[in-house]
């Protein structure tokens, strides 16, 4: 789940307390090339106002034509656009694509509140869920994710998971760290920078606030969950070997530092000598972190950061790249 998500539920929640009618709509698949996953939501209102995004385009048009002139009155449907070569073409969508989309209408009530707060604090918190809509009765639950695609129909019930935000967490302030903030903004994370020195304090990235905490101690506090990305950007061990040895002990599915193959082989022998860690644990860590671009400027080194987290969240081996 992307930061996008989180607006568009926030935005469903504003507008449905305000009295509106809402349409939520979610990519159930894709076939072809298509520029938004499964999983990806928009919200909009009667007048067309909307947040979110189903294909970047063409589509969220088309949708929001039909709904202004009064279509998607049912509970619960499923459209599909692009299913010929005429709707391609209009739609803009590249290799033949196709996407199946979910549409609900939701008018306000208690029900469909509960659900959004729900839905809300999934996004923000530290579990995923399966929201399972039927697609008979349009009627909603929640129950905990064991895994599988992220969105299907079965029975008659369309399944979506929905879990916690990317979120970005910078140990400690760097060049390199406020270029993956930037980058990072853009792909739609939740960016958090913690950092105690002095020279630190006062310091926005991109826009962000820097917390005034050792970052090891952020994360021993509950700040990580399994779709946390910590990187370590500083080059200052009581930064990064202190935030790295907290990191293995969380779900966070991405922990990297930055540093040279000397340094970083230096600095598995020290994390096992001094904090115990184990083999399996030092193999969680990347180091170096990122890609092997051949990175010089801090913008390179950012870039090929945040290429490696996205390739990480995304179960690409390096192999296939």
């Amino acid at each position: 789940m992307q930061h996008l998500d989180l607006q568009v539920i926030e935005q469903a929640l504003q507008w449905s307390r305000a009295g509106h009618e809402v349409w939520l709509c979610t990519v159930l698949s894709t076939f072809g090339s298509a520029p938004r996953p499964p999983g990806a939501m928009l919200v909009a209102r009667a007048d067309g106002a909307c947040a979110g995004s189903l294909s970047g385009g063409c589509v969220e048009e088309e949708f929001l034509n039909s709904l202004c002139q009064g279509a998607f009155r049912d509970t619960v449907s499923i459209i599909r656009y692009g299913d010929n070569d005429d709707e391609r073409r209009r739609f803009r969508l590249p290799c033949d694509g196709i996407l199946q989309v979910l549409i609900e209408h939701r008018p306000p009530s208690q029900d469909w509140f509960s659900h959004l707060e729900a839905l809300v604090a999934t996004l923000r918190g530290q579990r995923r869920q399966v929201r399972c809509v039927d697609l008979t009765t349009g009627a909603l639950t929640l129950r905990p994710d064991q895994g599988g695609e992220a969105a299907q129909v079965k029975d008659e019930q369309v399944e979506i998971r929905i879990g916690p935000v990317l979120r970005l967490l910078l140990a400690g302030v760097s060049p390199v760290a406020r270029i993956c903030a930037s980058f990072a903004r853009e792909l739609g994370c939740e960016i958090i920078a913690c950092d105690p020195r002095e020279e630190a304090q006062g310091v926005l990235i991109d826009g962000i606030d820097v917390q005034p905490i050792l970052p090891s101690l952020y994360i021993a506090s509950g700040g990580c969950h399994e779709t946390t990305a910590v990187v370590a950007l500083t080059h200052d061990p009581r930064i990064d070997d202190l935030a790295l040895m907290e990191a293995v002990r969380t779900p966070a599915f991405y922990i990297g530092v930055m540093g040279s193959v000397r340094t970083s082989a230096k600095r598995a022998e020290r994390l096992k000598r001094v904090a115990g860690l184990s083999d399996a644990e030092i193999q969680r860590i990347h180091m170096p972190i990122g890609l092997g671009l051949g990175s010089k400027t801090p913008a390179e080194i950012a870039l090929a950061v945040v290429a490696d987290v996205l390739r990480v969240y995304r179960g690409k081996a390096r192999d296939e790249l």
